[in-house]
């Protein structure tokens, strides 16, 4: 059965996507920055908006965004709101099943001092400031700003369908389109899910109000919809116009990687040993400059009584805590991570002591909290969403239920499991109604931190999975604590598996990646270097002028209003002898409109805001000289067109629309060419320092599993032992064996890399680039100049949407930069992608780049 976002599958509506422009009012809007799924969810949207196509949907929209949780759906909300108030929306309608979600959204809609504000302090469209205003029903909405409702969809199904004053008719709907706006979507379709009847039921109102306008647009956001449901699936074939799930969502490292910490150890000595991996976490944080208050949740069986009595007991173990819990956890845990804490603790100094006295303090009775019934946890409903914040105490949160939906915490990295067994209902093939509740509170803790270390870094992304080693691993990880149950570990491990939040060990093996002796033993490898760069913050200090931030210098043409009209029928005849005045045009400069009028209008427009001004444009020394100055506004001019009457009386205020309809179109077009990051000039390592031996996971019996042992063991000139590359990388290895005896003419220190994401390449927009290959050759004679090429084989499938590789690829060669690098030179190049299918012409193109 073939979904709606199945159609972005094929290479030709992605290639059309690619085409579509998400509006700048709306990065400029929203206070996040746009993540490229989040901006694929608006391309997605605003396509099937503004284009026809084979299985666009019909009207009234009702369509729906299957998005991973912790993957923004709320920010990709307010997104849609922006673009959906530009075409003419004013009301819109949120509800969901929950009062605690509503009171959650209310601030993260309407709050600006709430640390997750959805929205830039000041909302500018079309150069007019927007309101956020909550509204009982729409009768007391306005046309000029954005209003919402918030309710449940219990709420808003008893006001429906029991009518009382102020509260929402069905009669709103009907002369107002509204956009109405699901969370949580997956709530709203049991009538459907168990072949009940829609009328009378939550499904039937959301339906029914849906269907009283035309324009009326239903959109819904869930991370859980269950397409194992025939009926479920049939309902949303046409409607599921986006899916990011939570494999991929972990598979794009926008996820913490998920750990289950299993041991021997009694619930006492479980506690401890999360205690001990907190404060772990804290301290190394710390060292390293980031600001971090880790978290722990602790998890009870199935009754309020129990959490309340396991927030009883760690009180008592808190106040009785000593060295001596410290000491035996020490002692006794075999966990290689909690070895490793101590092993760190020893090298800052803390004494078993200190580490005791550390833990009493974070874990003092006021800062824990428990979340375990409605009353509860609306009464602590701001702590507990607010996790992230400085002045936010809580370390520790005790419940049994009431997290597993609607909660956004960052800093979570560790449930403890407070109860032992299965005891789930589940067998060896269903998986237990208890063990799919605890996988879903496992994917929702398992949003990232963010943070960084150096400039370019992506803070909301895991940086070290290929690492290992690296200490910092563990502010990526959520670590899940349960007594060593070899039956409930394999259960708990199926239902992670199947939400994509979890990577089956049992299916993956280990592959030893080795140097071979012979490479590690050259001239090249003790010597020899690699060439990148890196991802810096762009540098504005050269633009002195529009120009530099590719404004294109021409007229900016504005139409006068005036009367002018005629009637015609419907059938197009138009009136006969209407007299109508010439539309004539007038060139007038910037500089001959009054000061005051291009200040007020510079005022009403954020992006001309003089600290704007400052970072585009650092070489403006002051407002008067962006207005004046021939690089910038001054060198402007603005065509008016109208009548012979309007050109001679042009007003104030014709000119202050003029001006800002020329403001607007500049900053769309230097916002278009803006970039946060850049690729920086050359770098270089030594070579014995960036390739090395390491072990990486494979799927057991896929086809990177087969190391091509026949092709790359024998010859020197492939780096290591094997390749568990892609079919595609495999056929280019193939291809290069082959050629390699022509290559062996003209050059020497002929070495083939993979890659393995030990570097990367930064293009001008600040994107990063993994090749799977570099290819190093030296020639033979003359200025022996060694080429270091890129190169990148890449399935069909894939070729359209990573063509910002092969462009980027093809402009390093064109670019053709030298390294000197003591005494030798690099000459640093790239080929287009390699495919099986344009091999030979691949091969002419090697070929000719290693002959430039």
């Amino acid at each position: 059965m073939a979904f709606l976002y199945s159609i972005f599958d094929n290479p030709f509506a992605r290639k059309a996507l690619e085409q579509v422009i998400v509006p700048n009012y709306i990065a400029d809007n929203l206070k996040y920055e746009i993540r490229p799924y989040q901006e694929e969810s608006f391309k997605r949207y605003i396509y099937s908006d503004i284009e026809d196509f084979e299985g666009k949907p019909n009207k009234p929209y009702h369509l729906l965004f299957n998005m991973a949780t912790g993957s923004g759906k709320t920010l990709v909300m307010a997104g849609l709101m922006l673009y959906l108030y530009e075409k003419g929306y004013r009301n819109f309608l949120f509800f969901v099943n929950s009062n605690n979600i509503i009171n959650k959204t209310k601030d993260n809609f309407l709050n600006p001092q709430a640390s997750k504000y959805l929205f830039s302090n000041k909302i500018v469209i079309g150069g007019k400031e927007i309101l956020i205003k909550e509204v009982d029903n729409f009768e007391e909405a306005d046309e000029e700003n954005i209003n919402i409702k918030f309710t449940t969809i219990q709420q808003l199904h008893i006001d429906l369908n029991n009518t009382k004053e102020n509260s929402v008719t069905y009669e709103d709907f009907k002369d107002k389109k509204i956009a109405l706006i699901a969370d949580e979507a997956h709530h709203l379709s049991s009538a459907t899910k168990n072949n009940g009847a829609l009328f009378g039921s939550w499904e039937g109102t959301v339906l029914e109000i849906q269907k009283q306008n035309y324009d009326n647009i239903l959109l819904e956001f869930t991370a859980t919809l269950d397409y194992e449901s025939r009926e479920i699936s049939e309902k949303y074939q046409d409607k599921v116009i986006q899916k990011y799930d939570l494999a991929q969502f972990r598979i794009d490292k926008y996820s913490k990687e998920i750990n289950l910490i299993r041991s021997l150890y009694d619930e006492k000595e479980r506690i401890i040993q999360a205690l001990i991996l907190n404060l772990y976490r804290q301290v190394l944080a710390t060292s390293k400059d980031i600001n971090l208050k880790p978290v722990i949740l602790f998890k009870a069986k199935q009754t309020i009584k129990e959490s309340e009595q396991n927030k009883l007991n760690f009180h008592k173990l808190i106040d009785d805590f000593s060295a001596k819990e410290v000491e035996n956890i020490k002692k006794t845990s075999t966990v290689g991570i909690v070895q490793k804490a101590f092993a760190f603790f020893e090298s800052k100094n803390l004494s078993s002591n200190e580490i005791a006295k550390r833990i009493k303090s974070n874990f003092k009775e006021e800062n824990c909290i428990s979340a375990n019934n409605d009353k509860e946890a609306e009464l602590n409903q701001i702590r507990l969403n607010t996790l992230e914040d400085e002045n936010n105490p809580i370390r520790a949160v005790f419940a049994v239920q009431k997290l597993n939906e609607g909660w956004d915490v960052l800093n979570l990295f560790d449930i403890v499991r407070l109860y032992e067994g299965q005891n789930t209902g589940g067998s060896n093939t269903t998986i237990g109604k208890t063990t799919l509740s605890e996988a879903q509170l496992i994917g929702r803790g398992a949003r990232y931190f963010p943070f960084t270390l150096e400039a370019g870094q992506d803070q909301y992304t895991r940086k070290y999975d290929d690492d290992t080693s690296n200490d910092l691993k563990i502010l990526e990880e959520l670590y899940y604590h349960t007594k060593e149950d070899n039956r409930y570990i394999s259960e708990l491990k199926k239902a992670l598996v199947e939400s994509g939040i979890y990577e089956d060990e049992d299916k993956l093996e280990t592959k030893q990646l080795s140097l071979k002796l012979d490479f590690k033993e050259s001239d090249f490898y003790k010597s020899g270097r690699v060439v990148f760069n890196k991802k810096v913050e762009k540098s504005y200090g050269n633009v002195k002028s529009f120009t530099d931030l590719g404004v294109s210098k021409r007229n900016f043409t504005f139409t006068l209003s005036s009367g002018i009209g005629q009637k015609s029928d419907v059938f197009g005849k138009e009136e006969k002898d209407v007299k109508t005045e010439k539309i004539e045009q007038k060139d007038i400069e910037i500089s001959e409109i009054s000061n005051h009028i291009i200040r007020f209008a510079l005022a009403q427009n954020p992006f001309y805001y003089f600290d704007s001004l400052e970072r585009y444009f650092p070489n403006v020394e002051s407002l008067s000289n962006f207005i004046d100055s021939a690089d910038y506004l001054g060198g402007l001019e603005i065509t008016f067109n109208g009548t012979k009457t309007r050109l001679a009386e042009i007003s104030n205020h014709d000119y202050l629309l003029a001006v800002q309809g020329l403001l607007q179109t500049i900053e769309s077009e230097i916002k278009s060419n803006l970039t946060e990051y850049e690729g920086s000039n050359y770098i270089n390592k030594p070579i014995r320092e960036v390739f090395k031996d390491k072990e990486i996971k494979v799927y057991k019996d896929s086809e990177r599993a087969d190391g091509q042992f026949d092709v790359v063991s024998e010859p020197k000139w492939y780096v290591y032992n094997a390749n568990y590359g892609t079919s595609e990388e495999k056929d280019f290895v193939k291809m290069f064996a082959k050629r390699f005896e022509k290559l062996e003419k003209n050059f020497e220190n002929i070495y083939l890399i993979r890659n393995e994401r030990e570097i990367k390449i930064i293009d001008k927009l600040g994107r990063a680039f993994e090749p799977d290959f570099v290819l190093f050759c030296k020639q033979k004679a003359g200025n022996e100049l060694t080429y270091q090429v890129f190169i990148e084989p890449k399935g069909n499938h894939l070729k359209a949407h990573d063509k910002w590789k092969e462009d980027f690829l093809k402009q390093i060669r064109e670019d053709k930069k030298t390294i000197e690098i003591e005494s030798d030179k690099y000459l640093i190049t790239g080929v287009p992608f390699y495919n099986n299918e344009n091999e030979n012409e691949f091969k002419e193109t090697l070929e000719n780049t290693l002959n430039e």
